[in-house]
């Protein structure tokens, strides 16, 4: 990473001025996804702090660049989408022809004067835009929201060409990464797994943060048992493993699945969930409003993630804030957010019978047991609010140290 000194724009001097900051992303909103929900959340943050805040972004099609006011969160900021391709493997990705990034970097940094450009990723968009802002001494702030395996689920090449282009991609992150004032990542383990792949240090953990007013939390037991799952319905969030748990749990629980969110594995799912003899217990709610996902949290038992590659895991932090006991596959990040015995259980990744003894033990637990994990969840999801995120966030940008 760069020296600060080598920095030309934000510093002490300057604080508590309002900043012009640019936020790159190879994925925003219409997306659903982590990455995409905490940038937005992010940029309507620091708007309602009085920043001025423009965002770079693929469009929703093929068409020409152009900037325009969006309303994200409830705030409006400069959207500049750039022409993008659908990722044909993928199911609604959509990506800038990575020898034009440069080219849209110099066009929207000229335009834009930002005080600090803030990279979502390393991929595309953010890597040209790290590359035009270093040569004109703009700082850098990168958040890494990828793990470089994740992308070789979408691609169909045979795995040793894979193993290539990981090995590549990962090269090339760390070019990228050492051009910034500084590296963040949602957890202290992400920060670990980043710090122990590539060659970096210093890395910093931020929380993506979630705002505790947008959730309803009802304390007490449910009168049905019902499982929640949120998210991209795709490979590594290992959404089958929990269909298998559910068919293996004591028919007397009736117990019932709700899945939201959309992917590439929705049919597969769909066919396994028949094959399993589940379909009058699973529902399919696809893509939701913000009022249907509250309620869907509300009226849940237990939230099930049975992922192996969450970096943070926003909806596990959303389902924590309305009081919900977590079942979640231990690894990477999870154990970070679902302590074992406390707020729920975690289980080995992949072993079905433990995360039907894990389910099990949360939704035939007495009243007062299962009132305790919600109250833990409640307690943990604590130190992800959102205003500390902005506060340490605005720390970076300016330079300053960082909120104890």
């Amino acid at each position: 990473m760069t020296s600060s000194s080598d920095d030309h724009s934000t510093g002490s001097a300057d604080s508590g001025r309002p900043l012009k900051i640019l936020i790159g992303c190879d994925t925003f909103s219409p997306d659903i996804n982590g990455a995409a929900r905490f940038a937005e959340r992010l940029a309507a943050g620091l708007v309602e702090r009085g920043h001025e805040v423009h965002v770079i972004a693929p469009n929703t099609r093929y068409r020409r660049a152009d900037a325009r006011t969006e309303i994200i969160e409830g705030q409006p900021m400069t959207m500049h989408r750039l022409p993008s391709v659908r990722w044909l493997p993928h199911d609604w990705l959509r990506f800038i022809w990575p020898w034009r990034s440069k080219h849209y970097a110099r066009k929207v940094l000229t335009a834009v004067q930002p005080d600090v450009v803030h990279i979502q990723s390393h991929i595309v968009i953010g890597r040209g835009l790290a590359r035009i802002a270093r040569q004109r001494d703009i700082p850098i702030v990168a958040t890494n929201h990828v793990m470089a395996e994740n992308i070789l689920d979408h691609t169909t090449m045979p795995d040793f060409l894979n193993r290539i282009v990981l090995k590549f991609a990962w090269e090339d992150a760390e070019r990228t990464f050492h051009m910034t004032r500084a590296v963040t990542t949602p957890t202290r383990r992400a920060a670990d797994f980043l710090e122990s792949t590539i060659d970096i240090e210093g890395v910093v953990p931020i929380s993506c943060g979630i705002d505790r007013r947008n959730y309803t939390p009802v304390i007490g037991p449910r009168e049905k048992n019902r499982i929640l799952f949120v998210g991209r319905l795709t490979g590594e969030k290992h959404v089958d493993v929990v269909l298998r748990a559910l068919a293996k749990l004591d028919p007397a629980l009736d117990v019932t699945f709700d899945i939201a969110g959309g992917g590439d594995q929705r049919k597969a799912l769909e066919v396994l969930t028949a094959q399993l003899g589940l379909s009058d217990r699973v529902t399919f709610h696809g893509r939701v409003s913000d009022e249907q996902l509250r309620e869907l949290y509300s009226r849940s038992s237990v939230f099930a993630i049975a992922s192996i590659a969450e970096l943070q895991s926003i909806v596990t932090m959303e389902a924590m804030a309305s009081a919900l006991p977590v079942v979640g596959a231990d690894a990477v990040a999870l154990p970070h957010l679902v302590h074992d015995g406390e707020n729920g259980y975690l289980f080995e990744p992949g072993n079905v019978d433990d995360l039907v003894d894990k389910l099990t033990r949360v939704l035939t637990a007495a009243p007062e047991e299962y009132e305790r994990m919600q109250r833990a969840s409640l307690d943990g999801v604590n130190g992800h609010d959102i205003n500390r995120t902005l506060d340490t966030f605005e720390a970076l940008y300016r330079d300053e140290p960082l909120p104890a």
